[in-house]
């Protein structure tokens, strides 16, 4: 059966929330990645290479061998204890392993914060452009999301302050932003931090990516500055690998329950067998030897995509960012192209990357792309970005130079 087949003949009649719900954009580009010849700088995938294959199979053979059974077992909600401490001893400031909730993955974090943050018709704010997924995890909800406008330096407090009245929260990722790749600078996060204070209006810090810096660590997290009126969202799906889906949530003490709560209606627990793996590697700190390889990876690739874009798009008046780490590159098209139209014509081409306009809560701009380059060889981004400019110069409106 068909979505299109539920009428009331068949007796289905969908939620008001479940209208609401939409195919994600990046998930149906990914389809197209799989097509042979296709370079992707589109999907928000760590590379492969980055994944410790070798200690997982260490690790799943060490779980098995000395706590097999209690793996396999239901687990508490809240998460697997030493993982959980795990957490709160390798967070910026002090935390109590209690007011750490593993989830599946951190896109469950933002679902269960949307189920008990929001109410129909609240004000959610978001920075501009802003992820995706959380766009997604909210809209069930039926929040009003209202987008403040943003610079390189993060939000501007002005827009921020002129729309507060009346938010539940504030949503934003500092750190290497999905999909811009910037970051908030020490300064803005200052003014952000007394803003907020001040009016009491909650944050929900989403920080996938902050261990990926490339020459300098990110300035210390919001919520270092105010616990008490911040949530923090992390997830190991980049700095070990997605396919565990495990992450985590850090909240207030007095919120905490409701989040536990959540979470227990949502899948009893995130898988235990994983969480038990990811303690295992975890330990002797793994991740102080992990990490800086796939920075050094992530870097040479990131420069390598600056050094074709800067050969390829000369002339074409094409803009972009240089992103201080992450996985993403955030560029926009010259006057009259608009990227949405585009894409199908770089697919031709062997070449996908993500329009922008998905990520806006708001008014769009189509001239944006999302390009990822993590996942492609420095000779696979100089044959994409090579191709993406000759797409980009077909399409420039009659009469531009």
């Amino acid at each position: 059966m068909k979505p299109d087949d539920l009428s009331p003949a068949f007796g289905w009649t969908l939620a008001r929330r479940a209208e609401r719900m939409n195919p994600s954009v990046l998930r149906e580009i990914l389809k197209v990645t799989e097509r042979p010849g296709i370079i992707s700088l589109a999907g928000g995938l760590p590379s492969p290479q980055t994944f410790p294959v070798a200690e997982f199979a260490q690790a799943c053979a060490k779980v098995l061998r000395d706590d097999g059974p209690a793996a396999l077992q239901y687990a508490a909600s809240e998460g697997y204890g030493p993982l959980r401490e795990a957490v709160a001893d390798f967070l910026p400031w002090p935390v109590d392993p209690a007011q750490v909730l593993i989830t599946t993955g951190s896109q469950q974090g933002l679902d269960l914060v949307a189920k008990v943050l929001i109410d129909a018709g609240s004000r959610v704010l978001v920075e501009t452009p802003t992820y995706l997924g959380a766009l997604q995890a909210f809209a069930p909800m039926e929040p009003e999301v209202v987008g403040v406008a943003s610079d390189a330096e993060g939000l501007e407090i002005g827009d921020l302050l002129a729309k507060r009245e009346g938010a539940r929260f504030l949503y934003l990722l500092p750190n290497f932003q999905n999909p811009t790749g910037r970051t908030m600078s020490e300064a803005r996060r200052q003014a952000l931090s007394a803003a907020t204070r001040e009016h009491a209006l909650p944050i929900v810090e989403d920080n996938p990516y902050g261990d990926l810096w490339f020459d300098t660590p990110p300035p210390a997290p919001l919520t270092a500055r105010h616990p008490e009126g911040s949530i923090y969202l992390g997830s190991f799906s980049k700095v070990l690998a997605p396919g565990l889906r495990l992450g985590y949530v850090v909240a207030p003490a007095a919120l905490a329950p409701k989040l536990l709560q959540a979470k227990q209606a949502a899948d009893l627990h995130s898988p235990s067998f994983n969480q038990r793996i990811v303690s295992e590697v975890l330990r002797d700190g793994f991740l102080d030897r992990h990490v800086p390889t796939i920075r050094a990876l992530y870097k040479s690739q990131r420069d390598a995509m600056l050094a074709a874009l800067e050969r390829e798009m000369r002339g074409l008046d094409v803009q972009w960012n240089r992103p201080d780490g992450g996985m993403f590159l955030w560029a926009r098209l010259p006057a009259g192209v608009d990227s949405i139209a585009m894409l199908p014509k770089a697919v031709e081409r062997g070449v996908a990357f993500v329009p922008g306009a998905a990520f806006y809560a708001e008014a769009a701009d189509h001239r944006t792309i999302r390009l990822s380059f993590v996942t492609a060889s420095p000779q696979q981004i100089d044959s994409a970005i090579a191709t993406l400019a000759d797409v980009i110069r077909r399409n420039l409106p009659t009469g531009t130079p």
